[in-house]
């Protein structure tokens, strides 16, 4: 049987626990609903981590070029070989760099340059007739050329600015071979007493002629000098007895122009406009070689004779 005061007490408890539902439901409520977010929260992570570790790739087989081959190695870069005129032109880039892994290129937007530095450098201006490697002078006579962004130089001259061998194949390739890396300089190479003789007497000869013309008449000096005919050194062949004007009238001691020093220091590196030239004179004169040599070709105001 219960009292007034136990029923009280049983009335006040039931008003409590109705209040208290609610928030212990909502208590309860929150981990779970915090758990849900961790989980959604670590799927996208996951799924970021995985769109960021790239997918596997092949590794390609590296492309070779064997049209040159560097001390047996087919080149990885390609040497753009073609024909100027019957001579083989190549990037002066990519075999600069075969030749020598350490090699820069440089371009000022004028000129082209390959250089490792402290050891060669080789500077080719497009259109020009010669390249320079360490202030020796390479006879272009075909000119440098382009295609493209490619700056081309004939085969023969690369080698020989990086004192490389070459052999032409058969088959149309070829196989270059290191030699000591660079070509010995101007400084060293140029004999001084030949380079002012030279000099002076192309200036003498043909100082207003073009510059093709300048180094035939330097041709006619050093091929004299190779022929036994002749006196063996430069000034011995200008200086033999009745053969240049120049050193009668004294026109040979005057100081040769810029153009004429370039010829004389071509000359002296192989560069030929003229095979087997020994004599000449000006054009359509009456003399001696006239009368009995074969023409080789006229350039400007000279006719050139074998």
């Amino acid at each position: 049987m219960f009292t007034k005061k136990s029923t009280r007490s049983a009335l006040v408890l039931l008003v409590l626990l109705a209040f208290a539902a609610p928030l212990i439901s909502a208590v309860s409520s929150v981990p779970a609903a915090e758990a849900a977010q961790e989980t959604e929260v670590a799927v996208e992570t996951q799924a970021a981590v995985e769109t960021e570790v790239p997918a596997e790739q092949e590794a390609q087989p590296q492309v070779t070029y064997d049209l040159i081959r560097v001390d047996g190695a087919p080149m990885t870069a390609d040497p753009v070989v073609t024909d100027v005129e019957g001579e083989v032109y190549v990037s002066l880039r990519a075999v600069a760099q075969a030749l020598d892994s350490d090699v820069e290129a440089l371009w000022d937007g004028q000129q082209f340059k390959v250089v490792h530095w402290g050891v060669v450098d080789v500077i080719a201006a497009p259109g020009a007739c010669y390249v320079t490697a360490n202030e020796r002078y390479l006879y272009v006579p075909h000119g440098v050329q382009t295609a493209g962004e490619t700056v081309l130089v004939p085969l023969a001259t690369v080698c020989k600015a990086f004192d490389a061998s070459y052999v032409a194949n058969g088959d149309g390739t070829f196989d270059l071979f290191r030699g000591s890396g660079a070509i010995t300089p101007g400084w060293e190479f140029y004999n001084a007493d030949d380079l002012y003789w030279l000099s002076h007497i192309i200036n003498a000869e043909s100082g207003n002629q073009p510059l093709s013309g300048k180094i035939a008449v330097g041709n006619v000096v050093l091929n004299r000098v190779a022929d036994s005919r002749f006196p063996d050194t430069i000034k011995g062949v200008i200086y033999q007895k009745n053969q240049f004007t120049p050193v009668r009238n004294g026109s040979i001691n005057k100081t040769p122009n810029a153009e004429s020093v370039l010829a004389a220091k071509l000359c002296l590196d192989g560069g030929e406009a003229l095979e087997d030239v020994l004599w000449f004179n000006v054009k359509g004169l009456r003399s001696w070689a006239s009368r009995n040599r074969p023409v080789v070709a006229t350039i400007a105001g000279h006719t050139f004779f074998a």
